[in-house]
């Protein structure tokens, strides 16, 4: 049995090593606060939710199946959390048999592989009832596919011949053994047999006996006879207890893998209503084919870290950047471009994890890769320049990065001067381009931006950080070329209430 609630023809493979770049994701995208709201507590959603987010799908068909059964989740999420607390019962529920210490041994494989499938295949039936009461609720292929399966393959058939089986296998009247004789008179081909069924009442049993049948007892003290029968037990019952713990782990499995698939979409449902907490609209993008002319396009687009962490509203933006593979954003300090950069960033990954966005309209062509290049602290232990770690992590990149992936750069490469790091940035810039990497820079290197203005590049926008005359931001970024100042005066006169000092106005 497969759930496929994730990928339409394959697992989710929770022991898949997240990419190389995924630490610098975690840390320059602010992902835990996104994570910790999917999670509601959960270690395990928090693990998985990451996992899903970090395992970018590729192509805009894999991504409609899963926002199809995603858009399911979110119209019946009484039905997505009973589901998955189901998978949790039996998963939980499976903890608690007993392994004993001899389990190596036939007898007790049999015996504990029982126990384990009485309680997953009550909580099988459990979910069948689930799936009979709600099937014709749900439209996605993903979930139309699931409640299929388990119509099909959980029938009343197919829980009569469990219990069937789980009845004989309890060997109530002994265990009838086949043997032939082989080499020194050793004991070979031991093959387990069905029991007759006996039609006889117990008054006939006990007057018909068949008194032709040859048998010997052992004695009540003789521990070598007891312990050659167990023996010869095992050897009978070797196949039959390998198959049933087969089996056991058969359906363990797939509650293993029910739970960790309906897990995503349980952390989509959290971080749906904590965002509808904050009263924040969110809408599912539109994923576009990779192609020659790249989409770009956004409305009221919000860095979803942020509003999940403040008190306050937080401004949208409205980009069109179609066609455009650079994105150069520059403007007042404090205006809001990191956090522009930090939407984008999100949004792109949730929209290739087959989630919803926090904005009022998004589209974007996929991309094979999400990395970042963030201005880091100094280097405490003195052990390199911050340039020289700067370049350092620009060379990992490059090692990994590939054509069709994005790449934000978020203050870069500005531990030198302006000229110098200008020349750096604009290499590597033009380079990327060259490679069909798409970027993304915020930067307050005036003579990049400028420099890059300057060359009228046709895939190239440019956008600023709006301020209004009065030096008040409105956090929105607008399309514009770049200015040769970051209006730094705004922050002093705010920070220490005076006029700014005439030697630093002309400097």
């Amino acid at each position: 049995m497969k759930a496929y609630l994730m990928y339409p023809d394959q697992d989710f493979d929770v022991s898949a090593a997240l990419g190389k770049n995924a630490k610098e994701l975690y840390q320059d995208l602010e992902l835990g606060v996104i994570l910790d709201a999917m999670a509601g507590g959960d270690e395990f959603l928090r693990d998985i939710a990451g996992r899903g987010l970090l395992g970018i799908l590729k192509t805009p068909q894999a991504i409609e199946y899963r926002q199809q059964i995603l858009i399911d989740c979110l119209e019946q999420p009484a039905v997505i959390r009973q589901l998955y607390s189901l998978a949790v019962e039996a998963i939980e529920a499976e903890k608690h048999v007993y392994h004993s210490i001899f389990s190596n041994y036939p007898s007790s494989v049999l015996r504990t592989s029982m126990e384990s499938l009485k309680i997953l295949v009550k909580v099988l039936r459990k979910l069948r009832q689930v799936a009979d009461d709600n099937a014709t609720s749900f439209r996605s292929p993903g979930f139309t596919r699931f409640f299929g399966m388990l119509a099909d393959q959980l029938d009343d058939e197919y829980f009569s011949t469990i219990a069937n089986h789980l009845k004989t296998l309890e060997f109530r009247n002994g265990v009838l053994i086949s043997a032939g004789l082989g080499k020194a008179n050793q004991g070979t081909n031991f093959t387990l047999r069905s029991p007759e069924t006996n039609q006889q009442n117990w008054l006939e049993r006990l007057f018909n006996q068949d008194r032709s049948t040859l048998t010997f007892q052992i004695s009540d003290r003789d521990e070598s006879g007891f312990r050659a029968l167990a023996e010869l037990k095992d050897r009978g019952i070797n196949l039959v207890a390998n198959a049933l713990a087969r089996a056991d782990d058969h359906i363990l499995s797939f509650f293993s893998l029910l739970r960790a698939e309906l897990g995503f979409y349980v952390g989509a449902l959290n971080l749906r209503e904590k965002l509808s907490g904050k009263g924040q609209q969110i809408c599912l993008p539109k994923p576009e084919a990779m192609t020659a002319e790249l989409c770009l396009s956004l409305c009221g687009l919000c860095d979803a870290s942020l509003v999940l962490t403040s008190s306050r509203q937080v401004v949208g933006n409205d980009v069109g950047g179609d066609g455009k593979a650079l994105v150069m954003v520059t403007g007042a300090n404090e205006g809001g471009k990191s956090t522009f950069l930090r939407s984008v960033g999100i949004a792109q990954l949730m929209m290739q994890a087959g989630l919803f966005v926090v904005a009022t309209y998004y589209s974007s062509s996929v991309c094979d890769g999400i990395f970042t290049h963030y201005k880091r602290e100094e280097d405490t232990s003195l052990v390199s320049g911050k340039l020289d770690e700067e370049l350092a992590r620009m060379s990992a990149i490059a090692d990994e990065i590939s054509p069709n992936c994005m790449l934000l750069f978020n203050e870069s490469f500005a531990a030198t001067n302006e000229r110098e790091g200008s020349g750096i940035a604009r290499d590597i810039v033009l380079a990327l381009l060259k490679s069909r990497i798409r970027v993304f820079f915020v930067t307050h290197l005036y003579d990049l931006a400028r420099g890059l203005y300057g060359q009228d590049l046709p895939e190239a926008l440019f956008l600023q950080a709006e301020r209004q005359d009065d030096g008040k931001r409105t956090f929105k970024l607008v399309a514009g070329e770049p200015t040769a100042t970051s209006y730094g005066e705004d922050l002093y006169r705010k920070i220490f209430t005076s006029e700014v000092p005439e030697r630093v106005q002309r400097a």
